[in-house]
């Protein structure tokens, strides 16, 4: 079985690199990747994969931070432009762009293995000196890059589906590729949970390109420490009014949110560990001579452990409240995203930790990151369903010497990380698919 691995590996590595820089010329935000998960649909059906998608594999209601209906509309008719496929997109409209893909009739475990697809709202730089703009792949959209590398985890992805295709007659248990949308702000896992994806995976797998693995070559089997995080906006509502002839008459929902901004910063710390909390944008007022009736802020609360977020949360909330009732506005509070603090299986991360030893695709191994990754991730939410029903998961970090910051117009990554993520992520199906899922 090696030795056919090792046939498929040079084409599969090869296709990775051109469904990279395909999703990295068109990317998508959150709810809006109908031309990147439609595509992904059809590959897979094409290799043979049972595939899934739209809401058998969303929960409606378990959605957060969907955008509204117009943006939505000209981001399904911009896809269905650029070449998504029309067949799989119609199942997606209003914003059900998830999909999974089967294989395998296998007595053996079910691997599960997770990609993100979703870009973030960056303008790309055009530098002649950027990779992707010296190789005529940059950014055709304004508003959206792949800045964070999930273009290259939905090649990884598609490269491992067909390795995995190729190896079906082989493989000792069930491969389930699950495509994600809505990762940034962390909206989307929740959704694919609630709607079962993972309820028949014994072994889960994340991944990430970086982060904690900054140099090509390191791979670490696990990550530790990743923050709770709630990401909502607050909305105030005043009444209008001339801010000389009859200021008394108006309510200042500006003055709230200035308010609720300045005490935010003055939440005390807890003991139990650290929390943060941050606002990353304003938005108010008319002009200068009407009082604002209307504000937004744009925030969110993180903690080191689940219940030090809902410390910070429900203090931000009260600070809030007590904001609009200072200057006598009314104030709502939308949830538009969530994650919880979690660490991946010490035993599981062992168990990749030897296979990635002998297999030799990474030089440089270390079981885990070293502290806390510092960051939120909503795949969280698998690995907390996964473990309730008595399986393992973990977050592997693939190394690769990175150009510019994660969430950067300059973020780029080295390509031969692709080939290496295909077929570290193939051997692990291989080895622990004929295993007990308690590894």
């Amino acid at each position: 079985m090696r030795e056919r691995l090792r046939k498929l590996l040079p084409l599969a590595e090869e296709n990775a690199v051109r469904y990279r820089r395909d999703f990295h010329a068109h990317p998508e935000l959150g709810w809006g990747e109908y031309r990147t998960a439609s595509l992904i649909a059809r590959r897979l059906q094409e290799l043979g994969y049972r595939v899934k998608t739209g809401q058998a594999v969303l929960d409606g209601k378990s959605r957060m931070g969907l955008p509204e209906a117009d943006p939505m509309r000209r981001q399904y008719d911009r896809a269905i432009r650029e070449g998504a496929d029309r067949e799989y997109a119609e199942t997606m409209r209003e914003g059900f762009t998830g999909v999974t893909g089967e294989l395998g009739q296998g007595t053996g475990a079910t691997i599960g293995f997770r990609f993100d697809i979703d870009a973030v709202p960056v303008r790309e730089t055009l530098d002649p000196d950027h990779f992707p703009a010296r190789e005529n792949f940059t950014s055709r959209h304004d508003e959206a890059m792949h800045a964070c590398g999930h273009d290259g985890h939905a090649a990884i992805g598609l490269g491992l589906a067909e390795i995995i295709a190729g190896l079906d007659a082989r493989l000792p248990g069930r491969v389930k590729l699950i495509f994600q949308p809505a990762e940034e702000g962390v909206r989307g896992a929740r959704a694919m949970v609630e709607a079962g994806v993972v309820d028949d995976v014994d072994i889960l797998f994340g991944l990430h390109i970086g982060l904690g693995a900054r140099k090509t070559g390191e791979f670490r089997c696990g990550t530790r420490g990743f923050l709770a995080t709630t990401k909502f906006d607050a909305h105030f509502t005043g009444v209008p009014a001339h801010p000389a002839y009859d200021p008394h008459k108006g309510r200042n929902a500006l003055l709230s949110a200035a308010t609720a901004v300045m005490n935010l910063q003055a939440i005390p710390p807890h003991g139990a560990g650290r929390t943060w909390v941050h606002v990353g944008s304003l938005t108010t007022g008319a002009g200068r001579n009407l009082i604002p009736d209307r504000a937004v802020l744009v925030m969110e609360t993180r903690g080191e452990t689940s219940a030090l977020d809902d410390y910070a949360r429900t203090y931000a909330e009260r600070i809030i409240a007590t904001s609009a009732e200072m200057h006598g506005t009314r104030c709502s509070i939308v949830r538009m995203g969530e994650a919880a603090s979690g660490d991946s299986d010490e035993g599981l991360m062992r168990r990749v930790h030897e296979i990635a030893r002998r297999s030799g695709v990474f030089p440089d191994l270390k079981l885990s990151n070293e502290g806390s990754i510092g960051v939120s991730e909503d795949f969280t939410h698998m690995m907390k369903r996964v473990a309730d029903r008595g399986g393992r998961s973990t977050y592997l970090l693939l190394g690769s010497d990175l150009v510019g910051n994660h969430h950067s117009p300059q973020f780029d990554f080295d390509e031969s990380v692709l080939g290496r993520g295909v077929e570290i992520l193939a051997l692990l199906a291989l080895e622990l698919g004929g295993e007990s899922h308690e590894v």
